[in-house]
């Protein structure tokens, strides 16, 4: 088995799995209890989204899509630390303790 070839079937299965990775996000997003579990699987669909694109990349040999992904990594990244800090700024507005909380 050449290089190529054997290149070309571990990208199908990472898509593969990345596939069922999305639909498993999907369904916490669906199923999620409280706004935290559903704001942690719309951070999986974006670095699932970074996956992909990673994925292509090593496809394509397009080396620009890897900045892509790093950069909606990022977004991803920092949109979660917002929310984060949403939810602990209403938790001590509303004068409850958040679950995990040290303190």
């Amino acid at each position: 088995m050449s290089g190529t070839l054997f290149l070309d079937y571990a990208s199908l299965a990472a898509l593969a799995l990345l596939t069922l990775a999305l639909l498993l996000a999907v369904l916490q997003i669906v199923r999620g209890e409280t706004l935290p579990d559903r704001v942690l699987g719309l951070d999986l669909l974006t670095m699932l989204g970074a996956g992909y694109i990673g994925v292509i990349a090593v496809r394509t040999g397009i080396l620009l899509y890897v900045d892509i992904a790093i950069a909606l990594a990022l977004a991803g990244f920092l949109a979660t630390l917002a929310f984060a800090r949403y939810v602990q700024h209403r938790g001590e507005r509303n004068g409850s303790r958040i679950e995990g909380e040290g303190r």
